[in-house]
């Protein structure tokens, strides 16, 4: 568990394997999957966006890992290249046998405000009452999936596909999303204040600035603010 916690961060990665199966157009379910995360980016949000305290996180279609198998090139390795004493089915038998994926898997990678009780379940059950349809279209391809019926048996079911991140980059500032999101929206509401009032006399400027501030309300974290997921002025 202290692996995956930075602060009040926590880093979620989540690896189902997909079915190895095919729909009745002969489309693999790896790539049924891989074409409806695509068809994500040609909408105005990610669906992720509606799920409370996610900092950011990333989907993809795992097909196999792959490894260098031939030796690292050290200077007895150059040497035994040479020699006419190690015949080459000894070289070949001395590689490393390459190990492969029993399954394609679906990888969900995610870095969300726990807080400091690093709450996952809160997590995952905002994420299922946020978007379970979503869910549905891309997880029900998955191995186990079919035993998903509602916010706990999808938040056991996450639990078991859950990998311990090893290299966790916390990059958010440690506050909950929507205060993240009222910073981010005060940065640049007031980076526009200062262009359009460049050259303005004290006495203007004053009264401007009075009106900027009652407009984007600071101390109000909810309203107006940036809308999660939005990536453009």
């Amino acid at each position: 568990m202290a692996g995956n916690i930075s602060g009040n961060a926590y880093a979620l990665t989540i690896l189902s394997p997909i079915k190895n199966a095919y729909t009745a157009d002969e489309i693999a379910y790896a790539d049924l999957i891989r074409d409806r995360l695509q068809n994500w980016n040609f909408e105005a949000n990610s669906p992720m966006a509606k799920v409370p305290n996610t900092y950011l996180c990333r989907f993809f279609v795992l097909d196999d890992v792959y490894t260098e198998s031939q030796p690292t090139g050290s200077g007895l390795d150059t040497v035994r290249d040479l020699s006419l004493l190690v015949t080459d089915p000894m070289r070949r038998a001395a590689v490393p046998h390459e190990d492969h994926l029993q399954s394609r898997y679906l990888v969900f990678s995610c870095n969300f405000h726990g807080g400091p009780k690093a709450d996952l379940d809160g997590y995952l059950r905002g994420m299922w009452l946020s978007i379970a349809d979503r869910i549905k279209e891309i997880w029900s391809y998955c191995y186990g999936f079919e035993h998903v019926q509602d916010a706990d048996s999808f938040i056991a079911y996450m639990k078991k596909c859950q990998l311990k991140a090893s290299l966790f980059f916390n990059g958010s500032n440690d506050e909950p999303l929507a205060e993240q999101l009222k910073a981010l929206y005060l940065k640049q509401e007031f980076a526009k204040f200062v262009i359009d009032n460049q050259g303005l006399d004290a006495s203007a400027l004053k009264i401007n600035f009075q009106a900027f501030m009652q407009r984007v309300a600071p101390n109000n974290v909810n309203a107006p603010t940036w809308a999660p997921g939005k990536y453009r002025l």
